[in-house]
């Protein structure tokens, strides 16, 4: 029997150019539809209960507060004391006469030398986060114009949380509750 032999094949180049303008038209395109997430830190600060200045002096710190509830915002200088209230309509929340009157605060500290770039934000539990949010970068900054370009002005930086006080609670009107005799306290 005779052996044949095999010639040795040759290997068959491949033709990747298709692929490759393929890929060079695919990649940036790809690319350009990618969104790039923002992550943006902001620092809060706790509520500041006393300042050391104001320590020495026996004055209580006054304290610039903006209670957000579920109707309303309420702009207390110092505290607990009303400067405006900001009530909701039907498109929500007015952020933008807030940040107005918050320019305008600030143009009063700065005439009356006031150095105030602190505001405590007191939350009621029923505020969703975005108003949370939303309400965060008013009081921060505003947008305005200098030098024709368009700038993010400081208003009070430093932000610091608190929960809302407590509303007077009110009776359900299934539950009434038997009225209070002179002098009888919470003990029975």
């Amino acid at each position: 029997m005779r052996r044949r032999r095999l010639s040795p094949k040759q290997d068959a180049e491949l033709d990747i150019t298709s692929f490759m303008n393929l890929m060079i038209v695919l990649v940036p395109v790809l690319l350009l539809s990618l969104v790039f997430s923002q992550v943006r830190i902001l620092n809060l600060q706790l509520p500041v209960q006393a300042e050391t200045e104001n320590a020495e002096t026996d004055e209580e710190p006054k304290i610039l507060e903006l209670l957000i509830t579920k109707d309303r915002f309420e702009l207390n200088y110092p505290a607990g004391i009303l400067l405006k209230r900001f009530d909701i309509d039907a498109q929500g929340y007015d952020f933008a006469a807030l940040s107005v009157y918050l320019q305008d605060l600030k143009f009063t500290f700065q005439q009356q030398s006031i150095e105030k770039n602190d505001i405590l934000l007191l939350l009621d539990a029923s505020v969703n986060y975005q108003t949370i949010v939303t309400a965060m970068d008013t009081v921060r900054s505003y947008k305005a114009v200098v030098a024709a370009n368009l700038v993010d002005a400081e208003l009070f930086p430093i932000i610091s949380l608190g929960d809302a006080p407590e509303d007077t609670p009110q009776i359900d009107d299934t539950k009434q509750a038997a009225p209070r005799q002179k002098g009888q306290g919470a003990r029975q």
